[in-house]
């Protein structure tokens, strides 16, 4: 059972302000792709929208309703979303979950700032919030590749 300390490192001050400043914090009206993701051990939800040019994410929108991990790692990924491929977003899911599940190496820029999640890991019960926004961004891409692309 992690202690104390590790608690409090867990709810750091930079943790809590990413959790306060969301990018992209609103859905987006008209997309062609939006994704509800949902963590049924602590309930949290992150739904995604946004549009997809084949090669990069062009529009994105989020509503995150998760604990304040949830709510950091999908701030984390609103900064740096916008113009991202899917094999960034890729490789930035691979590298969280490797950090979280065995204490793997700091995800690659423009993701580094996961790291600051790396207290977590002690804390497999939050590890499902904190994938939600990469894995709901997965999806919504995989769902707009399938939509008709004007000509």
């Amino acid at each position: 059972m992690p202690d104390d300390s590790e608690l409090i490192a867990l709810y750091s001050g930079q943790i809590l302000a990413l959790a306060a400043d969301i990018p992209h914090a609103e859905l987006l009206e008209t997309s062609m792709a939006q994704v509800k993701k949902r963590a049924p051990l602590c309930g949290s939800n992150v739904m995604v929208s946004l549009d997809y040019d084949g090669n990069n994410i062009t529009r994105f929108g989020q509503d995150v309703k998760a604990c304040a991990l949830g709510q950091a790692s999908a701030s984390i990924l609103g900064a740096h979303v916008i113009g991202a491929t899917e094999s960034q977003i890729q490789s930035a899911r691979d590298q969280l979950y490797a950090l979280l599940k065995s204490d793997g190496p700091t995800p690659v820029a423009p993701f580094e700032k996961y790291e600051v999640l790396r207290p977590a890991r002690s804390y497999k019960n939050r590890h499902a919030s904190i994938m939600l926004a990469v894995e709901a961004t997965l999806e919504a891409i995989d769902t707009a590749k399938k939509m008709p692309q004007p000509e």
